[in-house]
């Protein structure tokens, strides 16, 4: 992509929202096999302190890839996910929580056609989840 394409882009923001439900809690277990009783098992959870069954960690970083195809999609340029940086889990997330992804382009690297966006997801009181996600943009 052109440099000052890919300079258009700092700044740009997107978000979206998720409410977590048992089913893709268990969903993703089955799928990902990351089935542990953190995630699965209620009273695994409760007697470990956890106050309940947790969403995967790999789960939030999906949502990050929801985030990133809905910029992608919005953006109007052929583009992949490059990477992920500094994914930090900042708190627990439960069952039910309504989580929002935002996903803001805070640096282009024109010489490698990429860009790095700051993620954070919440759950409308807390701050979950941080993160860097690269994307890197075909030539065009």
């Amino acid at each position: 992509m052109h440099a000052e394409k890919l300079q258009g882009l700092v700044g740009t923001s997107v978000a979206i929202e998720k409410e977590i439900t048992e089913a893709d809690i268990l969903d993703f277990a089955r799928i990902t096999l990351d089935d542990h009783p953190n995630h699965t098992d209620e009273e695994y959870a409760l007697r470990n302190g956890l106050g309940g069954r947790i969403v995967q960690g790999a789960l939030l970083v999906g949502l990050i890839a929801g985030a990133s195809t809905k910029f992608l999609r919005e953006a109007g340029h052929p583009g992949v996910t490059y990477g992920y940086d500094r994914i930090r889990f900042l708190r627990s997330v439960p069952i039910g929580a309504k989580l929002t992804v935002t996903y803001t382009i805070r640096k282009a690297i024109p010489e490698k056609s990429n860009t790095e966006a700051e993620v954070s997801i919440h759950d409308g009181e807390h701050l979950v989840c941080i993160g860097t996600h690269i994307a890197h943009f075909q030539t065009i």
